[in-house]
């Protein structure tokens, strides 16, 4: 299956993206793609979308990603409403420290102690001092 999407370019903290056409098995940095399709700079918001070309692999069945999908409607290459993004949160992030069971403290109910058992456990006379 055919997807539109972006493809990252450019050095650190200043990214720039194509726009390609790809098959969806395709890793986003693979570098291997059918065909771009157009350019986006965020840091300076240039963009360049040939239409023509997105609109015939959309006809042909290729599906934008969502931020694709988003961009097209901004520049008024589709029409429709935009789609929320929601960026999932990687295992490690979401995988936080359980706390420790609490234990349950059971109240000792009072044992009857016996007469003989308490005169042997009497606290001890206090040492004489000298």
């Amino acid at each position: 299956m055919l997807v539109i999407r972006l493809f990252r370019t450019g050095k650190k903290k200043q990214p720039s993206y194509k726009v390609v056409v790809t098959d969806r098995n395709n890793p986003p940095q693979g570098g291997k793609f059918v065909e771009q399709v157009g350019f986006y700079n965020p840091i300076t918001r240039e963009k360049t979308l040939h239409s023509e070309r997105i609109n015939y692999w959309m006809g042909v069945g290729a599906q934008p990603s969502a931020t694709v999908y988003n961009i097209l409607i901004n520049e008024g290459v589709i029409k429709g409403e935009k789609k929320k993004i929601i960026f999932k949160k990687s295992k490690k992030a979401v995988e936080e420290p359980k706390p420790a069971p609490k234990a349950e403290v059971k109240k000792e109910e009072p044992v009857a102690v016996p007469e003989e058992v308490k005169a042997e456990v009497a606290p001890e006379e206090a040492p004489k001092a000298e």
